[in-house]
């Protein structure tokens, strides 16, 4: 795509080629790194590279629409010396592309970062755009590292941690704007395969990933308002995972809820539920997020309210368990 075709599209679009969160730590990191690339499979647009684009119209390609090329491609590029950042829609990324991502990318642990925007319910798109399977698909993937941001400034240090981290990333790519609201602080900074606790009470404990989280920080503040303290544990990095948090808050809290922007199926419940079985605690654990159900179409907010992704459903969870 060149410099003219993205600035026009951009300015058709009423969207400005000035880089979100995500383009900025690349520009960045593409200052200081000659061996950074970026790579689209024609969604610069909407994957926030058209700033990448302008200033490096050299190390940024355009593949069209062909997911599969575009792995293929960004593995071609690691195996040159290059640090390939590949980006489409979740859905794309993962269901069209799968193959290639574990014969190319994952098998040879190529140094490829694949970036999966607006990912769960988050997109307006429809459908066909909607990715509620991607973390249960390339957690199953080895050497994958799998990261699901929850505001602006996880994002911005986990593309970074991303970036220089030597081997294949998945990194969901969620679209936060100036309204969204921050949920981390400077002091709970991002790390690869450490979870953060938000917040500690002793009666109920939450384990919420993606905008969940800030659900899940609401929640909290209900619950306290009935005499119910809960913590809530911050989960950013799915694999490798943070096991010693989550089992510590098992121990402490016996009644837990996990909160996701994903299918309960493969995702963040899975992922708790395996590790307390492996253990062999006896730890009851509700699951809010997307259940066995192709989610409907509409805005995030629509969307998570008829799936009962919401603060008020862990706040009606919550009150189940204190109560058995």
């Amino acid at each position: 795509m060149s410099r003219e075709s993205i600035t026009g599209a951009a300015a058709q679009m009423g969207m400005r080629a000035e880089p979100g969160t995500f383009g900025r730590v690349l520009l960045q990191a593409a200052q200081q790194r000659p061996e950074v690339v970026a790579l689209t499979a024609d969604l610069a647009k909407y994957t926030d590279l058209q700033a990448f684009a302008e200033t490096y119209p050299t190390r940024f390609l355009n593949v069209g629409m062909a997911e599969q090329n575009l792995v293929m491609v960004a593995a071609g590029m690691a195996r040159s010396g290059l640090v390939p950042v590949a980006t489409t829609f979740a859905a794309f990324m993962t269901r069209r592309a799968q193959d290639f991502t574990i014969m190319q990318v994952a098998l040879p642990r190529a140094n490829v970062k694949l970036i999966g925007a607006v990912p769960g319910v988050m997109p307006t798109f429809g459908p066909s755009h909607t990715s509620i399977d991607d973390l249960a698909m390339m957690r199953a993937v080895p050497n994958m590292v799998v990261i699901d941001p929850c505001d602006m400034r996880d994002l911005k240090e986990a593309t970074a941690a991303a970036l220089a981290y030597d081997g294949p990333v998945y990194l969901r790519q969620p679209f936060f704007n100036a309204q969204s609201a921050a949920v981390t602080s400077e002091r709970e900074a991002f790390q690869i395969g450490k979870n953060t606790l938000l917040c500690a009470g002793g009666d109920v404990g939450i384990i919420a990933s993606s905008f969940m989280v800030g659900e899940a920080l609401q929640a909290a503040q209900q619950l306290a308002q009935q005499g119910i303290q809960a913590s809530v544990l911050k989960v950013s990095s799915l694999k490798p995972f943070d096991t010693r948090s989550v089992l510590e808050l098992a121990a402490r809290v016996p009644r837990l809820i996990t909160a996701e922007n994903h299918s309960v199926i493969g995702g963040l419940f899975s992922t708790v539920a395996e590790t307390l079985a492996r253990e062999g605690l006896a730890v009851r654990v509700e699951a809010v997020g997307v259940q066995d159900v192709f989610p409907m179409f509409g805005s995030r907010e629509y969307v998570a309210g008829q799936l009962n992704m919401t603060s008020g459903e862990i706040v009606k969870r919550a009150l189940s368990l204190c109560r058995i």
